[in-house]
């Protein structure tokens, strides 16, 4: 008897099933039996299965000789089911790698409850994964299992059945089955939840839910989207059927009247002519079902009493009264925004004509994102060395509070902001400040740049219309004539800058001040990070951090990380990192093992708690070669982006380390210890030779005295690469055994480690 019987009903879906049957087989929890059913589908899903059938002893192809529709499909497949548990799962959706794993090991942690509910993520044909909204009633803390009165609240996860695992027992016991027709999860999924004497929930995004452009049944405009209310007469009549679920009666009403509103409002689902009659149909129900005593929300007040009205024409009026309602509010904004924009510029130029005020600094970076990069670096600086300059950081709310105590918060666009920068002395960003801003006779602009150049920038993007993307290059050089210092890091760094910004700046060649942490963080320090990012004691914590790429529109991955951490084993963790262009994380499953670390305020922290980084062509590879530790360049798409965003050398013939050209060598490099032998060694201090001659953990002061304190000699003088100690990675304090074996790649076997 297997552990999981997955059941998967096809009925038009050719160009998703063999994902989703993939997904299944490919599972790193083996246990399982994978119920295939053809739903008398008119393309090749029957060929599909029967080729799956073939391949692998676990499928269990189940041919029906016409079409039933999705219910009816389930329960074909339900009644072949031998698992102890259930699992079902649409023919264009697909399990994310080892969900059945992470399914098992709670089942079993709680106790085999009747029902465990799992999170799912949308996937959108643009290669966007978003979350459940809803995944916080999914957390495993406190008591399980639990009965649904315990925690109500996991109702409001999406009624469907594909995000749960079902004990085989109590389904047949209590004689659960799907009816025909539309919404056919409604009348399974809340008796089970009202039913389940042991629920048990599991925090973990374990099922992608395809969003389909086109022939998805939601999107679908039919009469069979009537089929909802004989759905929800099947729920009151479990209900009349167990009298002590009586409680529930309220509450399933409620969402009722929420679902009905639902379906009338979505435009495309009910055919032309039939909207009146629908809303008539959904009168009717709301008048024999009706059971008061259910909170229903001011926002939702107005719909609820549309199903209670049950008139088009009544809402017709509705609508046409809240568009016209809505189009003047949006006006009336308009015009408010308008006015307060004309106010606060007259503001700024009556604060340009007071004077300047030489005891004030104000710092920001990546157009208003928190405390950080060179900024944050020297903002700390400003207060260690010049204590008698006051610091201002300008950034959004939801970054605030990354903003140190001693300094003052300011809001991008507001009155204080504009203050800011019309009358204080030191304007520092590694990026530009507004374009309206007036640079004042007095005031000093320091543009502290955010890395090392190795994709094109500035004026060298004329020619490169994908990275330029509609760049204003006049107005680019006008902002670089408003800079009275650039900082660099090297003399490539200068070169670079001083011809793409040609301007009468001056650069300091100092070294970038985000990189002093890196000589005087202590083991103490990489221990903390390390606990608070949850990197298990004893693991090799892997940071990787892609670049943007122009020529794509999405963060889409060629690098399979769950894959590479299936394949390299226990020992290693990875941290994930997008980059800040792109709005979501690089994974939708993160785990114990794959920490997602998108939002975390400082790169420079996750470097310290790493021991190694994989990247492609981000510029975090010059500043992490400051810490000396390994790297590692995946180069799987060397020549489309050098192509798109051009390179000022080929880092593949002057890398920092090893060089991956596919997952497959980059697990080799990992799995046979190359990315931390003598040779990438020896190719890092190459690097470390020619671009970080000033990284020795005094840039910050450099930069503080020459341009604040005026002490244009006997400034702190770099020290030599041979005397610098910055501070060691974990697995070089605590080393770990090497790798014993390594499978050829593509073979399914996993790395083993010796103990």
């Amino acid at each position: 008897m297997p552990r999981f019987s997955v059941i998967v009903p096809a009925y038009k879906v050719q160009a998703y099933l063999h994902e989703c049957l993939e997904s299944v087989l490919e599972q790193s929890f083996p246990d399982l039996e994978l119920i295939a059913v053809d739903d008398c589908s008119p393309d090749a899903c029957g060929a599909i299965i029967d080729e799956f059938a073939e391949r692998d002893a676990r499928v269990r192809p189940v041919r029906l000789p016409r079409n039933v529709g999705l219910g009816h499909a389930r329960n074909a497949g339900l009644a072949q089911a031998t698992g102890d548990y259930l699992v079902f799962l649409d023919g264009d959706d697909t399990l994310t790698p080892d969900a059945l794993h992470a399914i098992a090991d709670r089942l079993k942690e709680t106790g085999e409850p009747d029902v465990l509910v799992y999170d799912y993520a949308r996937t959108y044909w643009s290669g966007e994964a978003v979350r459940n909204q809803f995944a916080a009633h999914l957390t495993e803390e406190g008591p399980a299992p639990f009965r649904l009165d315990d925690r109500p609240g996991l109702l409001k996860v999406l009624m469907v059945v594909w995000n749960k695992a079902y004990r085989r027992e109590f389904v047949e016991r209590a004689g659960f089955t799907f009816p025909p027709g539309y919404y056919e999860d409604t009348p399974w999924t809340y008796p089970v939840l009202t039913s389940a004497e042991t629920i048990a929930t599991l925090d973990r995004v374990c099922v992608h839910y395809r969003q389909r452009r086109q022939g998805n049944i939601l999107g679908t405009s039919s009469r069979k989207h009537f089929d909802i209310f004989a759905q929800y007469d099947r729920v009151f009549a479990h209900l009349d059927a167990h009298p002590e679920l009586e409680h529930w009666r309220p509450v399933l009403f409620r969402r009722m009247v929420d679902h009905l509103s639902t379906v009338f409002t979505k435009r495309g689902r009910l055919p032309r002519g039939t909207r009146a009659e629908f809303l008539r149909a959904a009168r009717a129900h709301y008048r024999r079902h009706r059971a008061p005593g259910a909170p229903v929300s001011l926002r939702t007040r107005v719909r609820h009493a549309l199903v209670r009205l049950g008139n088009h024409r009544t809402y017709r009026l509705l609508s046409l009264a809240s568009r016209v309602h809505k189009k003047a509010l949006r006006r009336t904004k308009e015009l408010l925004r308008g006015a307060r924009g004309a106010a606060l510029q007259f503001h700024y130029r009556v604060q340009l004509r007071l004077p300047l005020r030489a005891d004030r600094a104000v710092f920001s970076s990546y157009w208003g994102r928190g405390h950080g990069c060179n900024p944050g670096a020297l903002e700390s600086a400003f207060r260690d060395l010049a204590p008698h300059i006051r610091t201002a950081w300008i950034a959004h709310p939801e970054h605030h509070h990354t903003i140190p105590s001693a300094t003052h918060r300011l809001r991008p666009g507001s009155a204080g902001y504009w203050t800011a920068l019309a009358r204080s002395k030191y304007l520092v960003n590694n990026v530009n400040f507004d374009r309206r801003l007036v640079k004042r006779r007095g005031q000093i602009m320091i543009q502290t740049q955010h890395g090392t150049p190795l994709k094109h920038m500035g004026l060298d993007l004329q020619d490169r219309p994908a990275a330029a993307r509609g760049t204003d290059f006049a107005e680019l050089l006008r902002s670089a004539d408003k800079w009275d210092y650039c900082l660099s890091g090297n003399r490539h760094s200068t070169l670079v800058w001083e011809r793409v910004f040609p301007a009468a700046f001056t650069t300091l060649e100092y070294g970038l001040p985000r990189n002093d942490v890196f000589q005087r963080a202590t083991s103490a320090d990489v221990a903390r990070l390390r606990e608070s990012l949850g990197i298990p004691a004893g693991t090799v914590a892997v940071l990787y951090a892609p670049t943007h790429r122009d020529y794509r529109l999405t963060q889409r991955l060629t690098l399979d990380l769950e894959r590479v951490l299936r394949r390299l084993g226990p020992r290693f963790v990875v941290l994930a990192r997008s980059h800040h262009a792109y709005a979501g994380p690089l994974t939708a499953v993160p785990g114990s093992r794959l920490i997602d670390v998108s939002d975390h305020p400082s790169v420079e922290s996750l470097c310290l708690a790493s021991d190694a980084l994989v990247t492609d062509y981000s510029s975090l590879m010059f500043d992490y070669a400051v810490l000396d530790r390994p790297i590692v360049v995946h180069a799987d798409d060397w020549e489309a982006y050098e192509a798109s965003r051009g390179t000022y050398f080929d880092v593949r013939a002057f890398p920092p380390g090893e060089v991956a050209r596919s997952e497959d060598e980059l697990i080799d490099i990992f799995a046979g210890g190359r990315w931390s032998g003598s040779r990438s060694a020896r190719l890092r201090a190459t690097f470390r030779e020619r671009f970080c001659p000033y990284e020795d953990g005094f840039a910050a002061e450099r930069v503080v005295r020459h341009v604040v304190l005026g002490e244009n000699g006997g400034l702190p003088r770099a020290l030599p690469l041979a005397e610098r100690h910055p501070v060691a990675s974990a697995a070089r304090t605590q080393p770990v055994p090497p790798l014993a074996t390594v499978p050829a790649p593509g073979s399914p076997a996993p790395v083993t480690e010796t103990l």
